[in-house]
């Protein structure tokens, strides 16, 4: 079952997350995740959520999630993360239609 990571993001510091997004591609090929979504514009349809930026991406399963996402190269990514913006992900596993 494939597994999706969504995560909102709200930049804080663009120059340190500009760094951030350099060194996250490399680390999803390696473990085999990819972008679905990677920023852009959003429109809220239900309810009073207005995120700043969206990210989704794609792992074959939640244990090549998991690989990538405790793996040493996205944890030294994700420490950058951390300190240039604030988030919140969700793990969501199920089947494209």
């Amino acid at each position: 079952m494939s597994a999706y990571y969504l995560v909102e993001v709200n930049v804080t510091n663009p120059e340190l997350y500009e760094e951030y997004r350099q060194m996250v591609g490399p680390t999803l090929e390696k473990y085999g995740g990819k972008f679905l979504v990677r920023g852009g514009s959003t429109q809220t349809i239900e309810g009073d959520w207005a995120p700043q930026r969206i990210v989704i991406l794609e792992f074959e399963n939640s244990e090549q999630f998991q690989r990538w996402y405790y793996s040493p190269e996205y944890t030294t990514a994700r420490n950058i993360r951390f300190r240039a913006s604030t988030s919140q992900g969700i793990l969501i596993q199920g089947y494209t239609a």
